[in-house]
C-alpha cells in the first residue's frame, strides 16, 4: 500500500497568516490572543483568538455573502492548493474533506431575529445552516469536482478529515484530498453556552487564561481559524517532484459512546486510541490537546506516563493561539509539520506545570532533530482521535 503524504498546507489562525508567521509563533513562543469585549453587555470580557482580517476577497474573488469560517477556509485551502500544485490533477480526482464544530453559528446569531421577517432575511440564509456550503466552496475556489464531504464531529473533525482522506487515496477512489477544519466561533451563543458548562476560561488576563498543565488555571481560549492540509500518495509525489513535508502513518478515532457533553474521565478510551495510533513508535514529542480544561489535561497526562513515561516530552501550542475547535487538529499537525522541517519542539507557554511535575513537558522551545510526532485531540460527546505524523 502507497504512502499518504502530506504535499501543501495552509493555516489562517489569530496572528497566522501563512507558513512564515506561524513558524514564527511556534518558535519564539508567542501568545497571539487578545481580549475581547462586549460593551453591550458587562461582564462579558474574555480572551479569545481573535483573526484581524475579514477575508472578504480572495484572490480578486468577493465573498461578502459567505460565512466567515466558510472564508477562512478557502483562504487556507488557496495557500494549501499553490503549495503542493494541486492544478497537476485532474479536477474529478481531488477531493475535499472539511470538518467543523460550530459552522456558521456567529452568523446565525447576528441574524437570528431577521430570520422571522421574510423581507429581512438574507438570500443567502439557507447557507447559514448547511455546513456543507465550506466543502462545496472550497471545490468551487480551487476548481475540483470530486468527492466533497464535509465532518462535523466536534474538536476531533479535522482529523476525522484527514482519516476520511487517507483511506479514499489507499483504496484509489481519488488522487489527491483537501483535508482540514476551519470553525469561528467567537459569538456571545458560543461564550455563553462553554461559561455554563464551566469550560471556558473568565480570567480577564491573557497570562492566567487557558494556561494548560496546571491545576491553579482552570478553562480554554475560544478562538477562531482555519488549517488545511493537501494528502496524496507518495508515488504521485515523487513522479511530478512535489516537496513533501511528512507522511500520515497512522490516524485512529473512535467514539466512547457516552451521553450528552459527556466523555470517559478515566481516560481508557483515550489510552486505546493513543497506544494503536503510535503502535511501536517512539515518536519525538506529543503535540497535545492540552488546553487548560482539568479533566482534560489529566487525560493527556495518564495517556502519556501510561504509554512512554517521562520518555517523551509533550507539548502544547494552545497557550499561543487558543482551541479552535474543529480546526485544531489540522493546526496541530501543521505546527508539527514545521518542528520537523526546522528541527524544533515547541513550548508550552504561560504554564509552570502546577500539578503536573511529574510530566516532561517543553516550556521552553527545544531545537532538535524531530523524526515523528504524535497528535492528540478529544472533544465532548466522547470524540477521541489520534495521528502519528512522520517525517520523510
Amino acid at each position: 500500500m502507497d504512502d499518504i503524504v502530506i504535499t501543501g498546507y495552509g493555516i489562517k489562525a489569530p496572528g497566522v497568516c501563512d507558513k512564515i508567521s506561524f513558524l514564527n509563533v511556534l518558535d519564539k513562543g508567542i501568545c497571539t490572543q487578545s481580549i475581547i469585549k462586549n460593551e453591550s453587555q458587562p461582564h462579558t470580557t474574555i480572551v479569545a483568538g481573535l483573526i484581524e482580517e475579514d477575508f472578504l476577497e480572495i484572490n480578486g474573488k468577493n465573498y461578502k455573502r459567505y460565512p466567515r469560517f466558510v472564508r477562512m477556509a478557502i483562504a487556507a485551502a488557496m495557500d494549501a492548493s499553490n503549495m503542493s500544485n494541486l492544478d497537476y490533477f485532474k479536477p474529478q480526482r481531488v477531493a475535499v474533506i472539511i470538518g467543523t464544530s460550530a459552522g456558521a453559528i456567529l452568523e446565525i446569531e447576528q441574524y437570528s431575529t431577521d430570520f422571522f421577517d421574510f423581507k429581512k432575511t438574507p438570500i443567502q440564509g439557507v447557507s447559514f445552516a448547511d455546513s456543507h456550503t465550506v466543502s462545496g466552496s472550497i471545490a468551487e475556489a480551487i476548481g475540483s469536482c470530486g468527492p466533497a464531504f464535509t465532518l462535523t464531529t466536534g474538536c476531533t473533525a479535522s482529523i476525522d478529515a484527514v482519516l476520511m482522506g487517507k483511506l479514499l487515496l489507499e483504496n484509489g477512489t481519488v488522487d489527491a484530498c483537501i483535508v482540514g477544519g476551519t470553525d469561528a466561533p467567537l459569538g456571545q451563543w458560543t461564550i455563553n453556552g462553554f461559561k455554563k458548562i464551566r469550560s471556558l476560561s473568565t480570567e480577564t488576563s491573557i497570562d492566567q487564561a487557558g494556561v494548560p498543565f496546571s491545576t491553579k488555571h482552570r478553562g480554554f481560549v475560544l478562538a477562531e481559524g482555519a488549517g488545511v492540509i493537501v494528502l496524496e500518495r507518495r508515488q504521485s509525489a515523487q513522479a511530478r517532484e512535489q516537496k513533501i513535508y511528512g507522511e500520515i502513518e497512522r490516524v485512529i478515532s473512535r467514539n466512547e459512546g457516552q451521553k450528552l457533553l459527556g466523555y470517559d474521565e478515566t481516560g481508557r478510551h483515550m489510552l486505546r486510541v493513543f497506544q494503536e495510533a503510535v503502535g511501536n513508535t517512539k515518536p519525538s514529542y506529543v503535540n497535545s490537546q492540552a488546553l487548560g480544561i482539568q479533566t482534560n489535561d489529566q487525560i493527556e497526562r495518564f495517556i502519556l506516563m501510561e504509554t512512554f513515561g517521562t520518555d517523551v516530552p509533550i507539548t502544547s501550542i494552545k497557550g499561543m493561539i487558543g482551541h479552535t475547535f474543529g480546526a485544531m487538529g489540522a493546526m496541530q499537525i501543521i505546527s508539527s509539520l514545521l518542528s520537523m522541517e526546522y528541527g524544533f519542539i515547541p513550548p508550552t507557554i504561560k504554564t509552570k506545570g502546577n500539578g503536573f511535575e511529574d510530566v516532561p513537558i517543553v516550556y521552553e522551545t527545544r531545537h532538535q532533530t524531530v523524526e515523528s510526532v504524535c497528535i492528540t485531540s478529544h472533544g465532548s460527546s466522547g470524540n477521541n482521535a489520534c495521528l502519528l505524523l512522520t517525517h520523510t
